[in-house]
């Protein structure tokens, strides 16, 4: 179904997409996202897994999360020319994996908007689709994947917490129970004394802080 309001052309999950102009139609449609086999349900604990090559995730590991996601293109004017609503398959750092069983060209740049969890302050990035799977019925498997380019208002954070967050907590208190932190005059000489701290234990200790190693 696709909803026409002053301009806008609004895409809801599952159901297929005639604009912008140069959006694909589905080849051939698959069920809607809903009935996927393979899509985490909302509100579970995220599974962090290694990146297995996919090019939206480079370096970074990937949870397995279902978030909603917002997408749009915007006009020469500002306003919105496209938009739809996505459930993610998985997110990492530099990408995202979204269930859709509508296509839009590769190489397409949109502007996207998600929370990692109810109630938080939302992700907000520029993004590039960088590869698609058109999955047979059987295997309830449809989407495509983007690759961030940049973000708005240091929101990455969130994004950093969800795969370092229970790692630094756990650094930060233990160090703060040391005898040369409670020795620092002030909060800000503390915070910067973690950070080295932090910092000098990635250069000695084998291992990557973001697989939890």
């Amino acid at each position: 179904m696709v909803v026409q309001r002053k301009g806008v052309t609004t895409a809801k999950a599952g159901t297929a997409v005639r604009g912008p102009e140069d959006t694909q139609a589905p080849r051939p449609l698959v069920p809607p996202v809903g009935t996927s086999r393979n899509v985490p349900l909302p509100g579970a604990v995220p599974r962090i897994e290694m990146n297995q090559g996919e090019p939206e995730h480079r370096h970074f590991p990937r949870a397995q999360l279902a978030t909603h996601f917002d997408l749009w293109m915007e006009d020469d004017a500002g306003g919105r020319r496209f938009s739809a609503g996505l459930t993610s398959v998985n997110v990492s750092v530099s990408g995202a994996f979204l269930a859709s069983t509508f296509f839009l060209p590769m190489g397409s740049v949109v502007r996207a908007r998600f929370a990692l969890e109810e109630g938080a302050a939302p992700v907000e990035a520029r993004a590039e689709i960088v590869r698609e799977e058109r999955g047979p019925e059987e295997e309830g498997r449809s989407g495509f994947a983007l690759r961030f380019l940049d973000f708005s208002g240091q929101t990455e954070v969130a994004l950093a917490r969800l795969f370092l967050g229970m790692r630094l907590r756990a650094f930060t208190e233990d160090y703060l129970k040391s005898q040369r932190a409670r020795s620092l005059p002030n909060e800000l000489e503390r915070v910067i004394d973690v950070m080295a701290a932090w910092e000098l234990l990635k250069a000695t200790t084998p291992g990557d802080p973001w697989r939890g190693e």
